[in-house]
């Protein structure tokens, strides 16, 4: 049998072998991988308050809770101006989809 064919036994198996052996590699280097810290990987990251302007003044920052409760209390209504960094300007609630959802989750006032 002609040993330079690559269908020959001999050939076929050296293949095969080549392949499970780098299968292999593959598999212990993706374990070795996920078993890794990466530095920086489980940190929460703090999202920006938003500014709210009160009485012509800003104030601020607040976090998404102590939004939620200026909202609850009607301080902060869909036609305030919020900022947070990153925006352009000063934008209403009404034009802030972040806080206007916090707007959604409230009740209604309640009248008897």
């Amino acid at each position: 049998m002609d040993d330079n064919n690559f269908y020959s036994i001999d050939r076929l198996v050296e293949f095969g072998l080549c392949t499970a052996v780098a299968r292999q590699m593959v598999e212990s280097m993706n374990a070795a991988l996920s078993q890794q810290a990466m530095p920086g990987y489980n940190k929460q990251v703090c999202a920006p308050g938003f500014w709210v302007v009160f009485d012509g003044k800003s104030a601020g920052p607040f976090d998404e809770a102590e939004l939620l409760k200026l909202i609850m209390t009607a301080r902060v209504t869909r036609a305030s101006y919020v900022w947070k960094p990153g925006m352009a300007q000063w934008q209403t609630v009404e034009n802030t989809p972040e806080v206007l959802r916090l707007v959604a989750l409230t009740p209604p006032p309640f009248t008897s």
